[in-house]
């Protein structure tokens, strides 16, 4: 096993089909949170996102160009958001925390995937020789581990519009809630500057790299469970 991440890790890919592998687990990874995002909405009454067709895995329904250019470049970006109406919801502060609080878990689960199946191909790699096939399968998974990882802990942060501030405004009061959501427009402008300025690049690589070292840990039954039957 150690001695097939060496081996990948030495290995250089084409320009241009590293990148494509790249964006291939970004879409993969933003299309997956947006998707859930609109299930957990459409699960609590709010059916917004199924009428405007964002209920879909298709990419092209949810991929922000200037976001997947981010998620390429710093592995932390954004999609286009899912049209939610909280007054669908019985309870429009809680509704919104849940449908938000969505997006990050479902990365987490995909990145546990992503560790999950990567580690199995490691271990198919070891019974049946190095392939660039099962290099391209294990470069994939390693970049939907760190992306959708790296998409989870950014948007827990409670900077209006990402997911957390929707999580903590709910445990406001609702004229403190009404009021810090009219400045919501201004905090992709303050995401901005904090990307370029590399001020919040820190917390975010150390918050990323815990949950991969957690999630490696849980997922290393990909390797062992197959080669103890095998």
């Amino acid at each position: 096993m150690d001695a097939f991440r060496t081996w990948l890790a030495q290995l250089q890919f084409d320009g241009v089909w590293q990148t494509a592998v790249l964006v291939a687990a970004s879409l993969l990874c933003i299309t997956f949170h947006e998707t859930c995002h609109g299930l957990a909405a459409y699960k609590l009454g709010d059916n917004t996102a199924k009428r405007m067709g964002r209920l879909s895995l298709n990419p092209l329904k949810h991929v922000d160009l200037m976001g997947l250019i981010m998620m390429a470049l710093f592995r932390f970006g954004w999609a286009k958001p899912v049209p939610v109406d909280m007054r669908n919801f019985k309870n429009p502060k809680a509704g919104m925390a849940l449908t938000a609080l969505a997006g990050p878990v479902s990365n987490v689960v995909l990145a546990y995937a992503a560790v999950v199946l990567c580690n199995f191909v490691i271990f198919l790699a070891d019974r049946l020789g190095n392939t660039w096939l099962l290099l391209a399968l294990a470069q994939f998974f390693v970049y939907v581990e760190i992306i959708s990882a790296g998409l989870a802990v950014f948007n827990v942060f409670p900077i209006p519009p990402l997911d957390g501030s929707k999580v903590l405004f709910a445990l406001l009061s609702d004229r403190a809630y009404d009021r810090l959501m009219r400045y919501e427009r201004y905090g992709m402008g303050l995401l901005m500057v904090l990307l370029v300025t590399g001020v919040i690049d820190r917390p975010l690589s150390a918050m990323r790299d815990w949950l991969l070292t957690w999630l490696n840990s849980l997922g290393a039954w990909g390797y062992t469970l197959p080669n103890a039957i095998f």
